[in-house]
């Protein structure tokens, strides 16, 4: 049975999202500015950094599936999740002060770079699995979930777009202070300060609602059965469509995100101002998200909401691109581009929320199917499976974003002013066809999502009949 029946209070809502600002201060880390940090600042091949990257999230793709397990069998008076929660920020914030200031000063090396990094990833994972496998034990309601992800996803992005609002502000004010290395130590130690106080505070406030021993106590934990388990869930029909266009839509996040300050400040040539104003539309964005992805989802339902959404967002996205390269848009580093460049962006990255928050709230609904096959509830199994797919996922975005950097031709430590205008191109042509694929893929795949409100609920009522009343065991629950 779920701790919360009926309309979930606003005071835990809150409390449950606050826990991602820790997932948002890593995504905007890595996603934004590792790249460009160990690449133009640190003056590594961006080729080698990416790589050390991917690794760095494979392993951590295989290790969830063990984090999830054990997160399931845990067995204590504060229940399941909250052990995790307790244990895992403090040293998660050491490890993440060291990705932006090495031990030992200079340039890591390859290994160097890769230990650190699979360290933080690790880490934010035993803190992020365990988070946000207690949505789906929280409410059984096809909305309120909706409403829990919405947080979630709102407090996550308010985490990142901080930490990208004091980088642009403060810490990195200029395209120049990008690419150099002093602004990135305090970078790192406020956001590892963030860290702890979201993930412990998410966890007291929630302690009192969660605590307690389980209803049942899982089998012993197995290495065999980390992973079976996890295979059992691509088994799940459902599941193995939502893997596939999740797949496609984390990788061209990835992508995105690895290529942002490339773009801005090669292919913009956005100045102190303009650069200051990106985290700020962001924000709009992720506020417009906020109040249409609930109707929209009451609407059209999750599945259709994804398949617009990343349809509107390739769409809108690539209209400025194509303007640039067709000799159609105002001159890069002017007023005029950045303010029309930053219109496009505010439509297209609503809709693309839109996509990762209809997706990602679609596994709540996989864990009573699966639930309904094999009498197990499994939500870790599940959210590390979403883990898996989207570390993997996003390591291959991050990958690509590298070697579009390297195959485009453009130098480490490089000036933007010095940039030939062919390189400029070779970015734009690499990047946009990337996405062009992976938004297609994932529109497709996301359509195809079996599960919709009436099955659900349908499949709730079915569960709770079989919950009250079983036959066979003799027992009638009124």
């Amino acid at each position: 049975m779920p701790f919360v029946t009926g309309p979930l209070p606003q005071r835990l809502k809150l409390i449950h999202g606050f826990g991602a600002v820790a997932f948002g201060v890593k995504d905007s880390g890595f996603s934004f500015f590792l790249l460009i940090f160990y690449n133009q600042a640190l003056g590594m091949d961006a080729g080698t950094v990416s790589l050390a990257l991917a690794l760095a999230l494979l392993i951590d793709a295989f290790v969830d599936p063990l984090l999830g397990n054990l997160s399931d069998r845990t067995w204590s008076r504060w229940g399941r999740r909250l052990p995790w929660l307790y244990a895992a920020p403090i040293p998660l914030a050491f490890a993440w002060v060291f990705l932006w200031h090495p031990p030992g000063g200079g340039t890591p090396s390859f290994w160097e770079l890769l230990a650190i990094a699979v360290s933080v990833r690790v880490l934010l994972s035993a803190c992020e699995v365990p988070s946000v496998s207690l949505l789906p034990e929280i409410t059984a309601d096809y909305d309120e979930r909706t409403t829990l992800f919405r947080y979630r996803f709102l407090f996550g992005w308010c985490g990142g777009l901080l930490m990208m609002v004091l980088a642009y502000f403060v810490l990195m004010p200029s395209a120049e202070a990008l690419l150099e290395p002093e602004g990135y130590l305090w970078f790192g130690m406020i956001g590892a300060t963030l860290m702890v106080i979201s993930v412990l505070g998410s966890a007291l406030g929630q302690h009192k609602l969660v605590a307690g021993y389980p209803e049942t106590r899982a089998p012993p934990f197995t290495w065999r059965g980390a992973f079976s388990e996890i295979i059992d869930a691509f088994s799940e029909r459902a599941f193995l469509i939502f893997a596939a266009g999740a797949l496609a839509a984390y990788i061209s996040q990835g992508l995105t995100f690895s290529l942002t300050n490339y773009i801005n400040v090669f292919v913009w040539r956005f100045d102190t101002v303009e650069l200051q104003f990106y985290p700020i539309v962001l924000f709009l964005s992720v506020i417009v998200m906020f109040f249409i992805v609930g109707p929209m989802h009451r609407r059209f339902g999750k599945p259709r909401s994804a398949v617009i959404g990343a349809i509107g967002s390739l769409v809108v996205i690539l209209i400025p691109f194509s303007l640039y390269l067709a000799g159609l848009w105002p001159e890069t580093g002017t007023r005029r581009s950045a303010i029309q460049f930053y219109a496009f962006l505010l439509v297209a990255n609503t809709l693309g929320v839109v996509v990762m928050i209809s997706a990602t709230s679609m596994i709540a609904e996989i864990v009573e199917a699966y639930q309904e096959r094999t009498g197990r509830r499994a939500e870790g199994s599940f959210y590390s499976g979403n883990w898996f797919v989207q570390k993997c996922a996003t390591g291959g975005g991050i990958l690509i974003g590298g070697q579009v950097i390297a195959l485009s031709g453009l130098a480490p430590n490089t000036s933007p002013a010095e940039v030939p205008l062919e390189v400029i191109h070779n970015i734009v042509w690499l990047y946009g066809a990337a996405i062009v694929l992976l938004g297609l893929v994932a529109a497709y795949w996301l359509g195809r999502f079996p599960i919709g409100r009436e099955e659900h609920e349908a499949r709730l009522k079915a569960l709770d009949i079989a919950a009250r009343g079983d036959i066979d065991g003799g027992t009638i629950v009124p």
